[in-house]
């Protein structure tokens, strides 16, 4: 069966018919065209999945777009704005926190996440809020440092 859902995705309106039955990451990949979010293990275990629903990190590989209707959503897609990186793109970039970049976005989003809510963590405090994310790259040690950076640059 199919339901009409009522979304703001990266700061536009959205309407439409999706299956009751559908994840949120099918939703953005095939529907809005948003492949930034990434299909990683598919079973809510690796983060590469990871959005803000709420401004909070939700995996979508495990999340029915049916459940997110009235909701705000967020990509990796919309967090750069007016043609500049956030600030943790750009730290990403700059302190190489990305390797094959497979994972990037679930990272970025869920340290986005973070800070909104601690925009001044420490390093185990990042540890957690990245505890969901798994990197098969860089051993962690440059996306710690992006995430310490992009909170220093924001504050």
């Amino acid at each position: 069966m199919k339901r009409i859902i009522n979304l703001r995705v990266n700061d536009k309106q959205c309407e439409d018919a999706v299956d009751d039955n559908m994840l949120l990451i099918d939703y953005l990949r095939d529907i809005k065209q948003l492949t930034g979010t990434k299909k990683g293990c598919d079973g809510g275990e690796c983060g590469a999945c990871t959005v803000l629903v709420k401004g909070r990190p939700r995996l979508s590989c495990i999340t029915l777009a049916a459940t997110c209707d009235g909701s705000e959503i967020e990509t990796i897609e919309g967090q750069a704005k007016n043609g500049h990186l956030s600030a943790l793109q750009r730290s990403f970039h700059e302190k190489l926190g990305a390797q094959c970049g497979f994972c990037t976005p679930g990272m970025i989003m869920a340290a986005e996440g973070l800070l909104r809510q601690n925009p001044n963590p420490d390093e185990d405090q990042i540890k957690t809020a990245l505890g969901g994310n798994l990197c098969r790259c860089t051993g962690y040690v440059k996306i710690i440092e992006s995430v310490k950076t992009a909170a220093e640059a924001m504050s």
